[in-house]
């Protein structure tokens, strides 16, 4: 049997259907352990199911995987479902069952529990300093706002004094925001590194110039298993960073890098080529990149870059050696 799960935060719209695709059951689940593994258990032990990756995806995964095989579905490359007409839970529900039984799934990768851990200790440090981003900035719109310029370069010793003393109670909010956030970020920073001195990958990663223990953790847990990229090229387009490609009628065009797969992946590749170019001003990449800069402009550069580190990271990580520049 073929089974099709559409999730919902509150329930699970299923859907079953046999070797030959007739429908044979469907039926709404509520969202719990229990009945979970109730609608679980009285499925056939060779019973296929696939279920589409949402925010709600990982906990339903874990209980269905211990009797049956899942897959996880890629729901932007679904397109009988993205693209259909006629959307409710059901049909999407159904339509998942059917592409199961006939191969045509999109899979989505599932890394190991340590993996998804990783990800989720440097994905919770990045929103803690988006946070503390978003309190400062309301700082200076404050100060905008009334006009008051403050001398010392912003947020340091000096700077956060100053501020204490214009007396404005949501300014001092704020600042009372921004050191709670610092605490937290400085607890999961000392844990971070602890991860990463324990980790074979990250600390081989860390022998790259500008990379150091939060950035390596960081793209462990986005590319997981770096054996599952038959190259270099593929990690590059699992980052968003390869171009993308229009083919019509003999014309090939290639416009801006696709910007799909891991956003944390390409942004943080980003980051770590700024500090290589800064660190190794005479590297064949600080190169790259000015060349590039001149004639394409220093945002271009900068992406073509760091699609040339990733390039190097994945070798460092294929070959399980420290960087040697």
């Amino acid at each position: 049997m073929f089974v099709g799960l559409d999730l919902h935060k509150n329930y699970l719209q299923a859907a079953v259907v046999d070797d030959e695709g007739r429908l044979l059951k469907q039926q709404r689940i509520p969202n719990t352990e229990e009945d979970i593994e109730t609608f679980s258990t009285h499925l056939n032990n060779n019973s296929e199911i696939v279920i589409e990756s949402s925010s709600t995806w990982y906990h339903a995964y874990e209980l269905l995987t211990k009797h049956h095989h899942v897959i996880l579905s890629n729901p932007v490359k679904t397109k009988a479902i993205a693209s259909a007409k006629v959307k409710t839970d059901k049909v999407d529900a159904v339509t998942l069952a059917q592409l199961l039984r006939g191969g045509y799934i999109p899979e989505c990768y599932i890394p190991p529990r340590r993996i998804m851990d990783l990800r989720e200790i440097v994905r919770y440090r990045a929103s803690l300093v988006r946070m503390r981003v978003d309190a400062k900035n309301k700082i200076h719109a404050i100060l905008l706002m009334r006009g008051i310029r403050i001398e010392p370069k912003p947020f340091t010793k000096d700077f956060v004094e100053e501020l204490r003393k214009i007396g404005d109670y949501r300014i001092d909010g704020y600042l009372a925001v921004i050191a709670s956030l610092n605490e937290q970020i400085n607890s999961v920073s000392r844990k971070i590194k602890q991860e990463a001195t324990e980790d074979e990958n990250t600390k081989l990663l860390t022998t790259i110039p500008g990379v150091g223990y939060y950035s390596a953790l960081l793209i462990t847990g986005e590319i997981g298993d770096v054996n599952r990229f038959p190259d270099s090229h593929h990690l590059c387009s699992y980052a968003g960073l390869t171009p993308s490609t229009h083919s019509s009628g003999g014309v090939t065009y290639h416009g801006a890098i696709t910007r799909t797969g891991s956003k944390y992946l390409r942004w943080i590749l980003t980051e770590c080529t700024k500090a290589y170019i800064r660190t190794e001003k005479e590297s064949d990449l600080a190169e790259f990149y000015r060349r590039l800069a001149k004639k394409r402009g220093a945002s271009k550069a900068s992406v073509a870059s760091a699609s040339k580190l990733l390039r190097i990271v994945y070798w460092v990580l294929k070959e399980k050696r420290p960087y040697h520049g």
